[in-house]
């Protein structure tokens, strides 16, 4: 059930306008928003910006010096107190109507539970600051968090908040050496983590991969180790280096004043995958980016005080900075965070979660939506699902069929359903429906967010307006990344060389209908989409090539009814080692543990050599339709063609 072709897309003719009842009801209900942002987007903005607490007031909105941008430039505030202090005091500093609502509804794989409101994360945090006070780290310091899904990892990083400390998220699935590498490029005084994670009934061994990864970082002074169960035994602890999460809570005070930090301080570094082997530290600001996930969460998810919200993102990833953290508690929501995955101990965890608790809000991957599908509805028929409101999809194109399914079988018709489109590098989400103002169509992202002025541009950068071309960004926007950590060249170079400095490249196809709705395409350069997970091909190779036994891999996606796409990897061996089936297992593995266990090939095809250009460039297209099982196209340009035809034949199993 991979994405279908433009012209299937294009022939979609089911809509879905906003119920009456929903219409009426909605936080966005005028159509006109969109030309009034569109006349003036940065007044749009500035209107966004005022309803968050500031410090100081900003006097420019925005200060455009292409590729750079700042917002709100002059400005004050702090993340932290945006997304907890101002829901637990009010302006006169008693006690806010909503210090005793719930925050975080928390639910572990093994089903222990707890439940945190606004007050008691507001201590929480607030002690869990006063811990990387004491530990001597101060302002601009950046801090690697490398969790379970618990509410700690919430805390952590509302605390590095509030002092003025940049986290960097590494999410709990990479591997030792990928942490390590990101610990490194970041620069991190100080490490968070766990001793381990549940993942479908079996311990993740964070701490254990966190002193593998430690072995090779110069930066790391402190480790703060969260105990995940007491009753588990402890992992080992270094002397002078680590601590204990609960050793040091129990110290510390139960207040420390925030750090007021300017609009353009760094909020946050996030790792990306790019097309070399490198991976990205997007950098995220604190005003520009806090305006736009307060702004989309209260629009897009139509966020109202008595909804239960539920992301199923791991933070490790930006749709978790941003629809599990910032955009939700900055929004003074109640937010519910599971731990495990969806078909553990059952394929109907999901639905027993929104029943039990009864989500309103439910934002998850066409990944997770096609395993439904595949699972069937039996599973979700055992379940009452009645309490949900609103569905959202994230991550890659949703093709029509899963967005039907999502739509009839987890929303009972009655539920609109918002795919939403944005990045990492984007911050916010960017092209969406509003779900009181637009017809939606299965497949369709719709249109862009008010505000926003995303285009389809041809090769000369000329907008296409309808038909297909390269997705762009034409003007600004506040949750823009503002760089690649130490790296501004890059940033140049990735982003805005395509089209002279004038708009910013996502590296997405999309086409446009004669209604401008956008139809996602995914990615046009050397960069995969897994599971909703961007793996770039150099990464993969990289680690195939570090392999003892390689010579040479490239790597390339192939459709999946499930992930979306599936890693290919064509491995050519270094002379006199034997191709086995073992090794392409072993192979297997040593991709998993230098990346991560979304970098692990399902298919490794050995080959005597790749096809190549007569100035040796690796031709991927035909590597991607020999994985595909497609005619192949021109290979005139090729050193030597017979090397595709063989190819050709060794993934078809016809070769003897």
């Amino acid at each position: 059930m991979t994405h279908p072709s433009i012209d299937v897309l294009l022939s979609e003719t089911r809509n879905f306008p906003p119920s009456e009842d929903f219409k009426a009801k909605a936080n966005s209900r005028d159509a006109s928003v969109y030309e009034t942002a569109a006349r003036d987007p940065e007044k749009f903005w500035e209107k966004w910006a005022k309803e968050l607490k500031w410090d100081n007031p900003w006097k420019t909105t925005l200060d455009w010096k292409p590729p750079h941008a700042q917002w709100f430039k002059e400005g004050k505030l702090n993340a932290c107190v945006n997304c907890v202090d101002r829901h637990v005091l009010d302006e006169k500093g008693g006690e806010h109507a909503r210090s005793k609502k719930k925050a975080l509804i928390w639910e572990g794989e093994p089903g222990d539970t707890r439940t945190l409101t606004y007050g008691d994360l507001y201590r929480e945090v607030n002690r869990f600051a006063n811990v990387l006070k004491k530990i001597g780290l101060q302002k601009g310091d950046r801090v690697a968090v490398y969790m379970p899904m618990t509410p700690e990892a919430v805390i952590a990083c509302l605390a590095c908040a509030r002092l003025g400390l940049v986290h960097s998220v590494v999410f709990g699935g990479f591997s030792a050496e990928s942490l390590r590498d990101r610990i490194n490029d970041a620069e991190a005084r100080a490490l968070i983590t766990a001793d381990f994670g549940w993942r479908r009934g079996k311990r993740i061994e964070l701490k254990k991969a966190a002193d593998e990864a430690l072995q090779g970082t110069a930066s790391i002074e402190k480790v703060i180790v969260y105990r995940r169960d007491e009753k588990e035994p402890v992992c080992t602890m270094k002397s002078g280096r680590d601590l204990w999460w609960h050793e040091e809570m129990q110290k510390a005070a139960e207040f420390t004043a925030p750090v007021s930090c300017h609009a353009e301080d760094m909020l946050f570094t996030l790792y990306t995958s790019g097309t070399t082997g490198k991976p990205k530290g997007i950098v995220h600001t604190t005003g520009g980016y806090l305006t736009g996930v307060y702004a989309t969460t209260k629009w897009v998810f139509d966020m109202r005080d008595e909804d239960v919200y539920w992301c199923t993102a791991d933070i490790g990833w930006i749709t978790g900075h941003s629809y599990v953290i910032y955009g939700p508690l900055s929004n003074g929501a109640t937010v519910f965070i599971y731990e495990g995955s969806p078909d553990w101990p059952e394929k109907d965890r999901f639905w027993r979660l929104i029943e039990k608790y009864k989500v309103t809000i439910f934002y998850t991957a066409p990944t997770a939506i096609r395993a439904f599908m595949k699972w069937g509805t039996d599973w979700v028929k055992r379940c009452d699902l009645s309490s949900l409101r609103l569905l959202g999809s994230v991550g890659e194109p949703i093709n029509p069929e899963a967005w039907i399914w999502y739509q009839e079988q987890i929303g009972g018709s009655r539920c609109p359903v918002v795919d939403t489109w944005w990045q990492t590098e984007t911050g916010a989400i960017m092209v969406t429906p509003l779900p009181g103002l637009t017809t939606t169509k299965p497949g369709s992202a719709t249109r862009a967010f008010p505000g926003i002025a995303a285009e389809i541009l041809n090769e000369e950068g000329q907008i296409v307006k309808a038909g297909g071309g390269f997705m762009a960004i034409t003007k600004p926007w506040p949750s823009m990344l503002r760089t690649i950590f130490n790296d501004d060249a890059r940033y140049q170079q990735t982003y805005w060389s395509k089209w002279q400095g004038r708009f910013y490249f996502a590296g997405d196809g999309a086409h446009r209908d004669e209604e401008g709705y956008f139809w996602f395409m995914g990615r046009v350069d050397d960069v995969m989409n897994v599971a909703g997970h961007r793996i770039g091909t150099m990464e993969v190779e990289s680690a195939l090539v570090d392999h003892p036994s390689v010579a040479e891999a490239a790597v390339v996606g192939k459709p999946h009814d499930i992930k979306g796409q599936a890693l290919v990897a064509f491995v050519t061996v270094k002379e006199g080692v034997a191709t086995s089936a073992a090794l392409a297992e072993v192979l297997k593995q040593h991709a998993a543990k230098k990346i991560g266990a979304i970098a692990k090939p399902d298919d490794i095809i050995f080959t005597a050599d790749l096809p190549k250009t007569r100035s040796g460039k690796i031709m991927r297209r035909l590597l991607r339709d020999i994985a595909e099982g497609k005619a192949l196209g021109d290979t005139t340009t090729l050193a030597d063609a017979a090397v595709v035809e063989s190819l050709k034949q060794k993934y078809a199993g016809t070769e003897e």
